[in-house]
């Protein structure tokens, strides 16, 4: 099922009260087949309900397995729920195929992976343009420099990732989510993979960047500054979200 490009217009037009995200009932098992004796279900998320209004931030905490990279890739629609489902701006989203939930991506939201996933044959202009140009954005080289020179990159554009740092290269992959100005943002362990000092500097980015679009961000993390930096804090544990 595809979406026209009014109704992707005006479901990103939803105004800063009404619901970004709405889970419901949301389970997702897996098989495991490593033992071929035997085939045991796993249980990720089970049951799962979830709100966040527009312009909200939510931290996601957790342990290791805990299902909270599982739970991002619901929300985004990287992945379909086994049950229960995920809505989008008032919008049913986890029962599109996957060309309308990528076109739903594309012109509302952003995700910033923990392992940066840039292109290496790429410059970093050119990994902040692509999304945009995909997209058939007209304004893609002139909000990816923009964006790059907010981020304090205004003299790396023409580095390919393995010139820049760690931090520069997380500071790319943060400009790539936000240049398109996306209604909600996504965000898998954004400080995992740097040191404390560039952490602390890629969090203020993160949420100077959060204030000044009024983008809802949802996070899953272990950093707790971090979490606590959000407006609300779950955790999940045994399939369910908690508050903390």
């Amino acid at each position: 099922m595809l979406l026209s490009e009014s109704e992707i217009n005006l479901t990103h037009r939803s105004t800063i009260n009404s619901t970004a995200i709405l889970a419901k009932n949301l389970s997702k098992h897996v098989v495991d087949v490593t033992n071929k004796a035997s085939a045991n279900k796993i249980e990720i998320l089970n049951d799962l309900n979830l709100q966040v209004a527009h312009g909200e931030s939510i931290a996601i905490v957790g342990s290791s397995g805990s299902g909270k990279s599982t739970l991002l890739a619901l929300l985004a629609g990287l992945d379909v729920p086994t049950a229960g489902s995920v809505e989008v701006s008032g919008r049913s989203f986890s029962t599109l195929d996957e060309d309308a939930r990528a076109a739903m991506r594309g012109a509302q939201m952003g995700f910033v992976f923990q392992s940066f996933q840039l292109l290496p044959t790429m410059t970093a202009l050119e990994n902040v343009m692509l999304p945009m140009q995909l997209a058939n954005r007209k304004d893609a080289k002139q909000m990816a420099v923009a964006t790059l020179e907010k981020v304090g990159l205004a003299e790396r554009l023409q580095h390919y990732p393995k010139q820049l740092s760690g931090g520069e290269q997380q500071r790319v992959a943060i400009a790539r989510a936000f240049a398109p100005k996306p209604a909600i943002l996504f965000a898998d362990e954004p400080t995992g993979n740097l040191d404390i000092a560039t952490g602390e500097c890629i969090i203020e980015l993160l949420f100077s960047l959060n204030r000044q679009a009024n983008t809802t961000l949802i996070l899953v993390t272990h950093d707790v500054q971090l979490a606590q930096r959000c407006r609300r804090q779950l955790t999940l544990q045994h399939g369910q979200l908690s508050a903390i």
